[in-house]
């Protein structure tokens, strides 16, 4: 999706990091200027918008439920063993 006007930082590349901008887990930086973005691009700022409502749906249907002790404990090994061998 582009809303086809020019910006400082592409509508691409904002899309591309919304999930990490509702994680905040975006470098303050980057923040700034996918804030300024979304101030000036409707069609960007709505799916931020359809993002944020998914993730409100999904967290009322699943209930907060949180994985098991023993999931968690092998997902975090994984990641552990993944970033050692990379």
């Amino acid at each position: 999706m582009s809303c086809g006007q020019p910006h400082a930082t592409p509508c691409s590349e904002v899309l591309v990091h919304i999930h990490a901008y509702l994680d905040g887990t975006v470098d303050a930086m980057f923040y700034a200027s996918f804030v300024e973005h979304l101030d000036e691009c409707p069609p960007c700022l709505t799916e931020v918008r359809v993002e944020q409502t998914v993730r409100a749906l999904i967290v009322r249907s699943c209930g907060g439920a949180s994985a098991p002790e023993t999931l968690r404990m092998q997902i975090l090994t994984r990641i552990r063993a993944t970033r050692v061998s990379d």
